[in-house]
């Protein structure tokens, strides 16, 4: 069973981080676009407003970045921070508890990027796709026949 599961825990983290990104994405939309329900209910937050609007675009961003797995670690760093610091400036002086101030979604937000920071994006991503390239080409001889045709 266990030899099972490791061997499909590159599709499983690929899996949480397409919808990690996917749902971090959508809030980002929601912010900037007034889609799926708009900001806090409706509307859009307007443009240079500090932090949301800044917030929303690292959602949107980072969240699509995270996505499609292209420079997953950058992002979910920068991502996990926006909501380190949300949680802090926006919920924590409401209450200790996550349940208590409302920060339950910017907690989980920010310990799910922290960890696609250290275990990378997994199979199925942009990253893999430029990883397996590169280490295509490193691996090709210089005299060999393919080298010589390129």
């Amino acid at each position: 069973m266990n030899s099972l599961l490791d061997r499909n825990r590159p599709y499983a983290l690929a899996l949480f981080r397409i919808v990690t990104g996917l749902l971090f994405a959508s809030h980002g939309a929601a912010s900037l676009f007034g889609v799926l329900g708009g900001a806090h209910g409706g509307g859009t937050v307007p443009v240079g407003a500090w932090p949301g609007w800044y917030a929303a675009v690292i959602q949107l961003v980072g969240g699509g970045l995270v996505l499609v797995g292209l420079a997953t670690r950058a992002a979910a760093f920068l991502a996990s921070g926006s909501m380190a610091y949300a949680y802090f400036s926006a919920h924590q002086p409401d209450a200790l508890w996550p349940l208590q101030n409302g920060g339950e979604l910017s907690a989980m937000f920010c310990w799910a990027f922290l960890l696609l920071v250290f275990t990378g994006p997994g199979a199925l991503s942009v990253d893999a796709l430029f990883a397996s390239r590169a280490s295509a080409g490193r691996g090709r001889d210089e005299r060999s026949p393919e080298a010589v045709a390129a």
